[in-house]
């Protein structure tokens, strides 16, 4: 297998880089940023491409949401969005990343559910592994149990 390729079995990046290491830059199109590249941040440790594409897509749908007013024709969105948005890239993804440029005119003209723009739900810094949800073992006997007190919810 050469370096330029997805290991579909390990989802190693085409970079070469380690699974878990996709990045997505996000742009502020105002040109307000301190950045020369008007970078406002850069988002690490996506599981796969995959997931990175779909925080890219996400974070950029919502973002043309936050853009779009009341009335506003597709055409005044798109103005907005480029006056006022932000925009997502794969960081090092080629080809196999996810361009705004190829949906931006049906982000436009339809507006997105909650769903769709729920970048929040897939962010990298968000997600936890089974372990941290358990939390740490339980150790003690049973014997505390009987002075446990369970919550009902109605």
């Amino acid at each position: 297998m050469t370096d330029d390729t997805i290991d579909p079995v390990e989802g190693a990046p085409e970079n070469g880089a380690q699974p878990g290491s996709w990045n997505v830059r996000i742009i502020d199109l105002s040109g307000a940023s301190e950045d020369e590249d008007d970078t406002v941040e850069v988002v690490k440790d996506f599981i796969d491409l995959m997931h990175a594409n779909a925080y890219a897509r996400a974070y950029v749908r919502d973002s043309i949401e936050r853009c779009r007013t009341p009335g506003a024709s597709s055409k005044e969105v798109l103005e907005n969005w480029f006056a006022f948005g932000e925009n997502a890239e794969v960081v090092d993804a080629g080809e196999d990343g996810w361009k705004s440029s190829t949906e931006l005119e049906d982000f436009a003209a339809t507006p997105a559910t909650p769903m769709e723009r729920d970048w929040r739900a897939i962010d990298p810094r968000r997600l936890v592994d089974d372990e941290e949800i358990a939390g740490p073992p339980d150790d003690d006997d049973d014997e505390d149990d009987e002075n446990r007190h369970e919550v009902i919810r109605h």
